[in-house]
């Protein structure tokens, strides 16, 4: 038997679109700032009305090449002005946008224009022109490319100045049709094309409407985890659904989104801007927190003795808290004023000043990790949701964080747990289905309810993440296993440990594949007497250095789901590489059929 739902009560009427939110910033915020960039060394302000104009722009000038109605755009490109300025254009065009990730190979890109039919393609770079040239000749319904930088190389390509100036000029000569066209678009309407990341098969297209965005933005908005005076540090790829809920809510609430130059520069840029929130995958977070534990441990003299004492309390303190229960000692009693202060200090110069808080999605974050920059005095809000739902089903609250858990559903937004533990989703944000499958769109959207295909638990209202149903190992002795807890655990557990996989459905027992952080196995291997040049995946201080790891981690699991061998990767997983989606997520069949020989040998011996 399933349990009741868990009610929200419904919000106030909402935009009919995302093109009547930008046009109402426009209207009573048109001279502050809407998007803040880095150009020719220094940033730059776009205010609400030139935004607007530019895409409006963009919008007649694709409706001059007779882009209509339900026609569908793509746009390839990193975050950044161009982006906006294109989605912004097709959807007041009336058009789809249909997403590309930056990172996504040739290949890859002509299945997503292939299979969501797209006339255009936006790309804001030369290297994204030469990739949609590569496959153009296989795309028989692709009519051209718009380019962002650089002269079109011949009549497939036109430049976007050229796109901007033909809709300046289609205006003049259809004075009203832009706002005709916007009047007829309603939240039924299909706004934008998802195609999700391909963890385990082709990309299927979440058709998400402009009614979806604007109830994540109401949502987003009345919970207040963005109001109009933040300063938003974005850098989340655009073709994923939390970086276009997070688009949602700077529409809405008429905030400024400052775009990172690289993800490289996310902390300088940071410092430069001073930005309030910053959403972000767990990946950037396990990042910072690795950076921090290498240096501190690597430390010498006193400094060092009294940060890995510090480092050892705390990791105490972070599994009492996960269990509900508080921890002192008299090792984070020392922490706590002579070393996290320090920290605290130097993270706070970084991030410029003024970090109200980050938000983590796309994949579950550490709780470790989340306790120790609540240590320091930053907090994580932690959400979830799918790109079917799209993204911001649930969210922790400022001032009401729970760590552990994605917080309660947002306003408007109902929840279920199945019998086997599957949660439910029903609600605005609830897509349409998947583009041209009916059969999958059957598959997942039953009498209303999204089935999500995770596994979690209601306690008191907030939802905890347990596993992917998918991913779920049941070892041949019939025990269920949680791989990701597991995978979680070992990344935050040591520094040296970049990306995980665990492995053992049906077999006897569980293994592992390890890939190193570079930077961090390097500096480790100097410290320790390593050669230089050696092979650090196989060498035995390495390999022992992780094996007390593993012990460590093991120690707090139930045998059946104890990691009993390991091999370590020659080299990181990455995007450019397949191990990695662009959301830094491991891609575990990939992985799988790489190590497969790996993998099988640990169950012969």
């Amino acid at each position: 038997m399933i349990p009741e739902p868990q009610l929200q009560p419904q919000l106030a009427p909402r935009a009919p679109s995302l093109v009547a939110l930008l046009d109402r910033q426009v209207r009573e915020h048109g001279s502050l700032a809407a998007v803040k960039h880095k150009r020719g060394g220094r940033w730059q302000d776009v205010s609400w009305g030139e935004l607007g104009r530019r895409a409006r722009d963009v919008s007649d000038g694709l409706a001059s090449l007779g882009i209509g109605r339900g026609d569908r755009v793509a746009v390839i490109g990193d975050t950044n002005l161009e982006w906006m300025i294109a989605d912004l254009g097709i959807l007041g065009a009336a058009a789809v946008t249909a997403t590309i990730y930056q990172s996504n190979q040739p290949e890859e890109c002509r299945y997503i224009l292939e299979h969501s039919g797209a006339r255009l393609v936006l790309c804001d770079s030369a290297a994204q022109v030469a990739k949609i040239r590569a496959v153009k000749d296989r795309l028989p319904r692709l009519e051209g490319i718009v380019r962002a930088q650089g002269p079109a190389a011949d009549g497939f390509e036109r430049t976007l100045e050229e796109l901007e100036r033909a809709g300046e000029a289609w205006r003049r000569a259809n004075p009203r049709a832009h706002e005709e066209r916007v009047a007829r678009l309603g939240p039924d309407d299909p706004a934008t094309l998802i195609y999700t990341s391909g963890t385990t098969g082709k990309p299927k297209g979440v058709v998400l409407t402009h009614g979806n965005w604007t109830y994540e933005a109401s949502a987003v908005e009345g919970i207040r985890v963005i109001s109009p005076d933040d300063v938003i540090l974005l850098f989340l790829p655009m073709a994923h659904s939390f970086a276009k809920v997070i688009q949602a809510a700077w529409l809405a609430t008429g905030c400024a989104s400052a775009f990172v130059e690289s993800l490289d520069k996310i902390m300088d840029n940071a410092s430069e801007v001073r930005p309030t929130v910053m959403p972000a995958v767990p990946r950037i977070f396990e990042k910072a927190y690795n950076t921090v534990v290498s240096k501190g441990s690597a430390s010498p003299g006193l400094k060092g003795r009294l940060f890995r004492l510090a480092m050892e309390s705390f990791d105490a303190y972070a599994a009492a808290r996960e269990q509900g229960r508080d921890h002192r000692s008299f090792g984070l009693f020392v922490g706590r004023k002579l070393v996290f202060p320090k920290l605290t200090a130097a993270l706070n110069e970084r991030f410029g000043g003024r970090m109200r808080f980050f938000v983590s999605g796309g994949a579950p974050l550490s709780p470790r990790i989340a306790w120790f920059f609540d240590t320091l005095g930053f907090t994580i809000l932690e959400g979830y949701g799918l790109s079917e739902s799209s993204a911001a089903s649930f969210v922790n609250r400022p001032g009401q964080n729970r760590i552990g858990t994605v917080g309660p559903p947002v306003p408007g937004t109902e929840v279920r747990i199945a019998d086997d533990g599957e949660i439910l989703i029903r609600g605005p944000g609830v897509m349409k289905g998947y583009w041209n499958d009916p059969a999958a769109s059957a598959e997942v959207l039953r009498d209303g309810w999204l089935y999500t295909g995770d596994i979690g638990r209601l306690e008191d209202g907030s939802l905890r993440i347990t596993d992917r149903k998918k991913d779920i190992i049941v070892t041949a002795g019939g025990k269920n296993v949680s791989p990701q807890n597991l995978e979680n655990e070992l990344k935050a557990a040591d520094p040296l440990v970049s990306q995980v996989l665990v492995h053992g459905d049906k077999r006897r027992f569980l293994s592992a594949i390890v890939s190193l952080n570079p930077e961090a196995a390097r500096a480790w291997a100097a410290e320790h007497g390593v050669p230089e040049g050696a092979a650090l995946h196989e060498h035995p201080a390495i390999l022992a250095h992780l094996q007390r790891t593993i012990d460590a981690v093991n120690a707090r699991q139930a045998s059946y789901a104890t990691i009993k061998r390991f091999a370590v990767a020659p080299a990181d997983f990455t995007q450019e590489t397949g191990e990695l989606t662009p959301t830094l997520k491991v891609k575990r069949k990939v992985v799988t059929q790489r190590f497969a020989a790996v993998l099988d040998a640990f169950y012969r011996e």
